[in-house]
């Protein structure tokens, strides 16, 4: 067997950009795993993937030209089947060697061994290793077979009567091994070594691979390709630095990543180029002229030292002409019908008044069960004010009211009509043209926020109540008629609010009475829910399961979670118990009390009906639980005091001295009792301690 590095490319037509490298990194992956799986690589082999609009590729070190014989041993069938009772070979067994290449000579090296109550015959032979043109083949079949394509095409070969299935008409196969080509072929294709560079930058139009190491460095030299994904996304992030620099100390571009991936995946040969537009379009917001030279026309927008959107843009074009003036000017007037556009979106907009505009949200749908816009928007204001009134008054939930009422309405503005990413953002701008106070404008943008996972929070009060209001309504309607996430499928982004919920609550510390604001909103909803207390309780569930997930995230330990959780309390006190409980379960006492009231939980639901935490002195009989009962007084209240000046930790420490009488109550003293007003007062000491004890979170939650 001889060892080398194995190249395979195959060159088509452009494939869509925007799963180019998931499609390059799918197509190497499969192949590796294939090889490997044969015997031909092994756990030394590394796989380099290449990915450009025109090609897949996979080079892959150390690859053998034969897989290694391997040893196997076939289970033929039951002795007692296959060997008659003088030893011989029966026709069942003679049959079986048969069908494997094998006649009666094969007897004799048949091996006998237990197969669980009988005993089996096995057959041991050397199985052949695979060929690299063998392995390779079955090997491109998978990965072909294997890409993460979203639709297939069907397209005609040349010989005009066979078609195949592919992402994209494929027009050469290379496959080396060191220097040699491998004989294998794929979408009706014979692998060579030849493949096309640059479209048209390529020294000459067919570049020939020498060897498999030699891909890269040949295809940039002499066809103008850089090959490599991630090669090419750096290169073109270098340019787009130094070309920023260029326009003007402070300039950069726009940081966006998947903006840059899409254009790596559109170029053979970046080529980053500044232009610009006329100033005048400086008028219109930012976020609509960064958005139109982004989604539209992939140009990377100029940013000044203070963030604000310069006249300058960045291209990253496909080809290098020596004077790329004519580049340049084109790009330009390209973007400049689509400025114009925005700006006279803009100008339109600004002639009605965002009130109103508020009427016709009652003409636009929302979902077929739950109304239209208008509706909705009537029902979040509701909430806004419930809000409002919990954390500011009156003054506050008039602002919440009033920026509720317009938050919907630029969905109707020519601007958000083309551009639905800018929805909240124009209302912001449409807000403050017509005169509005600067909290209720803000409050327009920001009730959509957080949007995504770390993303800023509302900046002020009334936004704050708008974007609670406003995923409340949502979470409480939606799990009101039915429509609950289910497993990956999340087709209402009910997860991403509920995490927005939470969020606003425990990073703002919010006062606020959730399940108070729940029931506000499943009863706006009036009649349109058809089981409003139960859905209205999925929904907290839901909630906390979410606070759950987002606590853990942030470094703390699942036990301290889950026992601060169990216990709901008010959010802004969330984290001083978190750090309370933590602090608890650091002391020597915590595990055995955290059994004790585990074990107490556990006796108080065994018990016959609610249990009454009521304590006679005249019916303590044992030492043990008198010695409990004073302790209990003693401690309690001071913790209960220290609990209610918020110090969560001195609280649960001070419970920390019930650990010596506890462990001495369980160890001498007899709960369930014979005589019912012993048991009943012994149940009423336990029930005082239990409640005394998890006032600041569920402490059995972190019982091992």
């Amino acid at each position: 067997m001889a060892n080398a590095n194995l190249l395979v490319e195959l060159f088509v037509e452009e494939l869509p950009p925007k799963s180019l490298k998931k499609l390059g990194e799918a197509f190497g992956a499969t192949l590796l795993e294939q090889l490997k799986s044969q015997g031909l690589a092994g756990d030394a082999s590394v796989l380099t993937p290449y990915a450009s609009p025109r090609r897949l590729a996979a080079h892959v070190t150390a690859v053998a030209d034969r897989a290694a014989d391997k040893a196997v041993s076939q289970k033929l069938m039951p002795a007692s089947v296959g060997l008659d009772a003088q030893g011989q070979a029966t026709p069942a067994l003679l049959k079986k060697l048969q069908a494997l290449g094998a006649d009666a000579s094969a007897v004799a090296s048949l091996r006998r061994a237990p197969d669980g109550k009988a005993e089996a015959l096995f057959y041991e032979s050397t199985a052949r290793g695979a060929t690299l043109a063998e392995g390779l083949q079955k090997a491109l079949a998978e990965a072909i077979a294997r890409l993460p394509i979203a639709k297939v095409m069907t397209y005609q070969l040349a010989d005009g009567w066979s078609d195949v299935k592919f992402v994209r008409p494929a027009h050469a196969l290379v496959a080396l091994h060191g220097r040699e080509v491998v004989p294998v072929e794929a979408l009706g294709l014979k692998a060579g070594r030849t493949t096309q560079g640059h479209r048209f930058e390529a020294a000459k139009a067919q570049v020939d691979i020498p060897d498999a190491d030699s891909y890269a460095a040949v295809l940039q030299e002499q066809g103008a390709v850089i090959a490599g994904f991630d090669a090419r996304r750096a290169d073109i992030a270098r340019q787009l630095a130094a070309a920023a620099q260029q326009v003007g100390a402070g300039a950069r571009a726009i940081d966006d990543e998947a903006l840059l991936d899409e254009v790596t995946a559109l170029v053979e040969r970046p080529n980053v180029l500044a232009c610009q537009f006329e100033r005048e379009f400086l008028e219109v917001p930012q976020e609509c002229l960064i958005l139109t030279m982004k989604a539209n026309q992939k140009y990377f927008p100029l940013l000044d030292a203070q963030g604000r959107l310069t006249h300058r843009f960045l291209v990253v074009s496909n080809i290098r002409p020596q004077d790329p003036s004519a580049v340049i000017g084109g790009n330009e007037r390209v973007v400049r019908p689509r400025l114009a556009d925005a700006k006279f979106f803009f100008d339109q907009d600004r002639k009605k008044t965002l009130e109103s505009r508020v009427q016709g949200l009652a003409k636009v749908v929302y979902h077929n069960k739950l109304g239209t816009q208008g509706d909705r928007m009537e029902r979040v204001r509701t909430i806004a004010r419930a809000i409002g009134t919990q954390l500011g008054g009156e003054p506050l939930a008039q602002a919440a009211d009033t920026a509720a009422r317009l938050a919907k309405a630029d969905l109707l503005t020519d601007m958000v009509g083309e551009f639905p990413e800018l929805q909240g953002t124009m209302g912001r701008y449409y807000a403050q043209h017509d005169g509005l106070p600067a909290p209720v404008a803000d409050a327009i943008e920001d009730h959509y926020k957080p949007r995504f996972a770390g993303d800023e929070l509302p900046r002020g009060d009334v936004g704050v109540a708008v974007a609670l209001a406003d995923k409340l309504e949502t979470l409480v309607g939606l799990f009101g008629i039915g429509q609950l996430p289910s497993g990956d499928k999340d087709p209402f982004a009910l997860r991403r609010h509920a995490l927005g919920v939470v969020r606003i609550l425990i990073e703002r510390g919010l006062p606020l009475d959730l399940p108070s604001l729940v029931d506000v909103a499943g009863a706006s909803f009036g009649p349109l829910l058809p089981k409003p207390k139960e859905s209205n309780e999925q929904v907290l569930q839901f909630i906390y399961e979410r606070i759950g997930g987002y606590l853990r995230d942030q470094g703390h330990g699942p036990a301290e979670v889950d026992a601060v959780i169990a216990v709901r309390p008010p959010w802004n006190q969330v984290k001083p118990r978190l750090e309370a409980v933590r602090a608890f379960a650091a002391l020597p006492e915590a595990p055995a009390l955290a059994a004790a009231n585990k074990r107490i939980g556990n006796i108080l639901k065994k018990a016959d009906g609610a249990v009454d935490p009521h304590v006679s002195e005249v019916l303590l009989k044992e030492d043990a639980e008198k010695a409990l009962y004073a302790a209990t007084r003693e401690l309690a209240p001071a913790a209960k005091a220290k609990f209610e000046a918020g110090d969560y930790t001195g609280s649960l420490q001070t419970l920390a001295a019930l650990r010596a009488p506890v462990d001495a109550f369980f160890d001498g003293v007899m709960v369930n009792a014979e005589e019912a007003d012993l048991r009943l007062n012994r149940l009423g000491l336990l029930a005082t301690l239990h409640g005394a004890m998890n006032r600041v979170a569920d402490l059995s939650r972190l019982a091992t």
